[in-house]
């Protein structure tokens, strides 16, 4: 798995592109390889440190099985192949930067302003920014802030990281059973805390959490999560409630907290875009939104039929870039290409 971040371009500065694309997901970063082909450069902004979106924040070494012609990858293995992939074009990242206002200059072109007072001018600006920015859920437990990123975890990066530690898992569904499951292997023990003995996550997951806990390899705390004791950002226990117990405590090392995502669309709200239940509504022709010149790819679109697949995405993206081009460039003709029998092509990958 690689960590490297690519390099982000100097913050408050202005830059001059063919298209912008907002959200830097494994949609945006395919939209790069596309609009590549057509020999069209695109500046990338993104809120997170480093691309993949959410399969990289969420899930790196989580195993995805629905991606054509990869029977499994983690999102941080699809994140790195997209990345190669995308190598040949060079693409320009901005990165830990909100998208923050938008404009349509006298000239047709977009004025995309970032948090960092960054600007980038272009013909076209594509919204690939899955469920918009999100944020975890946290447990509503006061002073947990000062152990976040150190003792108190809301993803998985690194699952090394828990290697013969004491680790308490809080949540009931997918992402706290499946870590369960993955972790408990590695981690001296393993505990999984939830308020009620029914659990959101899919049912063979439940099946196998519940047969470790019968082996005496997982404890089950069905629980309320009151608090952690620690000091210096390290915990060293929980703190739990039952009717039953009363108040007791848990001691570990870790606590990993799935308690869901907080969608927000953020600044992408006032981009003079129709939306429809924080989605935005496009054509199925090439996924233009209700402002020409703006396209919109992946989760953050609507459609009669539209399915919330990565491999959609891709599709979606396919189609914008085609769209894309006759904006960008408006006197040229296009000429649709193969890249198993185009020379040019070919030559643009590197692989000729």
């Amino acid at each position: 798995m690689s960590n490297e971040k690519p390099v982000s371009a100097p913050a408050g500065e202005s830059y001059d592109t063919d298209v912008i694309i907002v959200g830097a997901g494994p949609v945006g970063l395919f939209a790069v390889f596309e609009l590549g082909l057509l020999d069209l450069k695109s500046h990338v902004v993104d809120v997170l440190d480093r691309p993949g979106g959410q399969c990289a924040e969420l899930y790196p070494e989580k195993p995805i099985y629905d991606i054509p012609g990869l029977p499994i990858v983690t999102g941080q293995g699809l994140t790195d192949a997209l990345m190669q992939q995308i190598a040949p074009f060079k693409p320009t990242f901005h990165l830990q930067q909100m998208a923050e206002a938008l404009e349509r200059l006298p000239d047709g072109k977009f004025k995309l302003r970032t948090e960092l007072g960054t600007t980038i001018t272009a013909p076209v600006l594509v919204v690939a920014a899955g469920g918009g920015s999100f944020v975890p859920r946290k447990p509503k437990i006061e002073g947990i802030e000062a152990f976040e990123g150190a003792s108190v975890h809301y993803a998985v990066r690194q699952k090394e990281r828990f290697r013969d530690r004491d680790i308490v898992i809080a949540g009931g569904g997918d992402s706290a059973l499946d870590w369960t499951l993955y972790l408990q292997p590695i981690a001296k023990s393993t505990t999984l805390i939830h308020r009620r003995d029914d659990f959101r996550a899919a049912p063979h997951s439940v099946a196998q959490m519940r047969q470790l806990v019968a082996e005496g390899k997982v404890r089950l705390e069905i629980a309320d999560l009151k608090g952690v004791t620690g000091e210096n950002g390290q915990i060293s226990a929980i703190n739990c409630h039952t009717k039953e117990k009363g108040a007791y405590d848990i001691a570990c090392t870790d606590l990993l907290a799935f308690y869901g995502l907080t969608m927000k669309l953020g600044p992408i709200a006032n981009f003079g875009l129709n939306l429809n239940e924080n989605l935005i509504p496009v054509d199925t022709e090439k996924f233009q939104t209700s402002e020409p010149g703006i396209f919109a790819i992946g989760d953050i679109n609507s459609y009669p039929g539209k399915l919330k697949l990565i491999l959609s995405g891709f599709h979606e993206g396919a189609l914008m870039a085609q769209a894309a081009f006759k904006i960008a460039r408006p006197g040229e003709r296009l000429v649709f290409l193969y890249t198993t029998s185009s020379t040019d092509l070919q030559k643009k990958l590197g692989v000729s």
